[in-house]
């Protein structure tokens, strides 16, 4: 029997030992991970495994890390490399990467060491000064903690990684920017049509309105499109379509909207009465892009004048309408006129002049800033989205209209507008300087907003939850509210959306409420999303503005108003402000003076039909009637709107972007950016996550479980333990009295 049961054993041994074996096996090949944190800090976003998996060219990687670091220098070394094995698991072929030894200690005798130092140092990667504690004694020493991403001849650097700190989102926009565009023409899988919309009929005319040049523009456009489809992997295909012509095509163009010339019988009849159209459309995957290249501008006095494109802006235009169409877009508009916050340019050496140096140097990253002069230029088409911060002169109408029709063609608007304006006191003699004062403005912005249902009161938002400000201790100085920058809580922010999700507290500054008109939001069929509000101990400082700490003192329990919404975001097919209405006029910076055409003075002759010029004295030119495109029903299109320009300031966000205002600001413009997956990933890692709060009673209660109940509860329990023994042992001797 003893026998027996000891092969039993021996055979049991031997199965467990085949069925741990065969598990290590199948874990072997068949590996996976859990990842159980709440923001999957340990797994990639899906926009990190999009864009490993799409490399069209190899790509690689080149760590140089000093091994056996320090804590917390280990730990960063394990994440970069789990990181880049997730990136190895989820790319394709091209992606690959290594991890070159960098140990200093054995440097000198390696040769193989010494050469991936030189490397290193030749990608511009270079050591970097660390604090070490060994047998109880602090010492410095140099270790190697970057790495290159190499794709081609391009070359992009993390020349220091000190934190796990956003790691993965510095990781997945570098290679981005290398690859993206290159990748997205590979793996197309039809041509981007792009179409030259012209009538011939307006060659006729052309030579009497100042654009005679058009004439060339089907050839001069389709070389245009040759030159580009060469770094463009031919993935371009030009079509030019003469709706004069061709009369199947004008089914084609009730779905463009295309600028339109009119006329009647000009000069007895040498012209006839005709019409005609002119435009670029661009299309891919039912995407269409519409583009103006003859702007119709109508002036007092003046008249009427026809702008032209010029060949390399419509080289340039092209170039941008196909990173929209591919979703590579990198442009974002910024509006450079009417006393906005002036931003740097790319290549300014004084970046500390301007108060939003470090938006600018943050946005900059990943886009790039193109300044748009509403004075002097229009809005581009194509354009993904405009940021309009705290402007301080007044818009025309028509200038007003321009941002109404970029809003109409599909580009989303960030407005980051102020309620108030800074006076300056005039100076009187023989009299103390004066505080400046803060008047209410007016924009014109306001009407528009208003025609959606939406309006930002002329008020400023104080708040007891708010920033305090340390006095100092050498001077018994004690903490001081700074009533008009609240502290934004996690509860009064909303959370639902992902770009919310991992905000868990703000703070605003000078900051007016925004209303909305739920009734006109609903006509309008428009969605809006409330981002966050104030707490429930906040109330307005109307007409008197003043940001004077020493004077502000929150009001009895009683009088607080209530929460107040901060800022919205809002989607729809918004319809244009001017529907019904005259569209608006250029103003003239000359209105006293007629410019004289010199064209139209040379009496032209046209060299192909050997027509005789027409006399100006028989012709009417000014009847020529020339429509440019005007949208009265919007493509989907967003607005943010925001009444604090204030939150874009330097001393606002932090120049690594780690701060949850920086999140904010960030995700919100990549939200308007189509990149919502972009700003999932950048705020996987709080650095900023409070614990919820709690009532005063419920504090109370916590602690005195704490302190009394946890002891009780032991007691009890071993109380009960002792009862269940207790009950086992009179069980047993029943059961052997038996």
């Amino acid at each position: 029997m003893n026998k027996k049961r000891s092969v039993e054993k021996y055979f049991k041994f031997t199965i467990y030992i085949i069925i741990t074996i065969m598990i290590n096996i199948a874990g072997i090949s068949f590996f996976t991970r859990i990842d159980l944190t709440h923001n999957k800090l340990y797994s990639l976003s899906d926009i990190s495994q999009k864009v490993v998996s799409s490399l069209s060219e190899p790509l690689t990687i080149n760590v140089f890390f000093t091994k056996n670091l320090p804590a917390p220098h280990n730990n960063t070394e394990r994440y970069l490399n789990d990181l880049l094995e997730e990136y190895a698991i989820n790319g394709n072929k091209y992606f690959n990467y290594r991890f070159f030894d960098m140990d200093q200690k054995r440097s000198d005798s390696n040769e193989n060491l010494n050469n991936s130092q030189e490397l290193a140092n030749s990608y511009g990667v270079q050591p970097v000064q660390i604090q070490v504690v060994e047998n109880d004694e602090v010492k410095f020493i140099k270790a190697y903690m970057g790495l290159v991403i190499i794709n081609g001849d391009m070359i992009e650097k993390i020349p220091t990684i000190t934190t796990t700190d956003g790691l993965e989102y510095k990781l997945t926009t570098s290679i981005q920017k290398l690859n993206n565009k290159i990748s997205a023409l590979i793996n197309l899988k039809n041509s981007i049509d792009i179409k030259f919309f012209m009538s011939s009929t307006i060659n006729e005319i052309a030579p009497y309105i100042g654009i005679k040049q058009i004439a060339d523009y089907p050839d001069k456009i389709k070389s245009i499109v040759d030159s580009l489809n060469n770094k463009n992997y031919k993935k371009l295909k030009y079509s030019y379509i003469n709706p004069s012509l061709n009369s199947s095509e004008k089914n084609v163009l009730q779905k463009y909207k295309l600028t339109t010339l009119k006329w009647p019988d000009i000069g007895n009849g040498q012209i006839l009465a005709g019409n005609g159209i002119v435009g670029i459309v661009m299309e891919y995957n039912n995407k269409i892009i519409q583009s103006t290249i003859l702007d119709v501008i109508q002036i007092p006095i003046i008249g009427t004048q026809y702008n032209l494109l010029k060949t390399e802006d419509i080289k340039a235009l092209i170039d941008q309408n196909i990173e929209s169409l591919i979703d590579v877009n990198q442009n974002i508009g910024y509006l450079s006129s009417h006393g906005t916050l002036n931003i740097p340019g790319p290549y300014s050496m004084n970046q500390s002049g301007s108060e939003i140096s470090v938006f600018s140097s943050l946005v900059s990253e990943n886009y790039s800033i193109k300044q748009i002069d509403l004075k002097k230029e229009a809005i581009p088409d194509g354009l993904k989205s405009l940021i309009i911060a705290q402007p301080a002169k007044k818009f025309t109408d028509y200038e007003l209209f321009c941002i109404d029709q970029a809003l109409m063609k599909g580009t989303n608007l960030a407005l980051f507008l102020d309620s108030f304006v800074q006076k300056e006191p005039e100076v009187q003699p023989q009299q103390y300087r004066q505080q400046p004062g803060f008047v209410p403005i007016d924009t014109g912005l306001e009407k528009l907003l208003a025609n959606y249902g939406i309006t930002i009161d002329k008020s400023i938002i104080l708040d007891k939850n708010c920033f305090k400000q340390r006095g100092s201790q050498q001077y018994g100085q004690k903490e001081q509210n700074i009533y008009f920058a609240p502290i934004i809580k996690s509860k009064n922010i909303n959370s639902t959306p992902d770009i919310m999700k991992n905000i868990k507290g703000l703070i605003a500054f000078k900051v007016s409420p925004i209303q909305i008109d739920n009734e006109i939001l609903a006509k309008n069929n428009i969605s809006e999303l409330k981002l966050f509000s104030s707490s429930d101990e906040s109330w307005e400082m109307k007409n008197s503005i003043n940001y004077n700490p020493m004077y502000m003192r929150p009001p009895p329990l009683d009088n607080y108003t209530g929460k107040f919404d901060l800022a919205y975001l809002f989607s729809a097919k918004f319809n244009s402000f001017f529907t019904g209405k005259n569209i608006p006029e250029k103003e003239s910076d000359i209105p006293d003076e007629k410019p004289v055409d010199e064209k139209t003075d040379k009496k032209p002759v046209d060299e192909k039909t050997d027509k005789k010029p027409i006399d100006k004295k028989d012709a009417d030119f000014s009847k020529i009637k020339g429509e440019s495109v005007v949208l009265y029903k919007g493509k989907p299109a967003k607005i943010f709107v925001m009444g604090s320009s204030e939150m874009i300031k330097n001393n606002i966000l932090d120049p690594q972007g780690k701060s949850p205002n920086a999140m904010f600001v960030l995700n919100i413009l990549d939200f308007l950016n189509d990149k919502e997956n972009l700003a999932v990933m950048r705020s996987k890692q709080q650095v900023f996550n409070p614990l919820n709060e709690l009532s005063a009673d419920a504090k109370f209660m916590i602690k005195s479980f704490c302190i009394a109940g946890l002891p009780v509860l032991t007691i009890l329990f071993g109380f009960l333990i002792w009862g269940l023994r207790h009950l086992r042992k009179k069980r047993i001797q029943i059961m052997f009295q038996e």
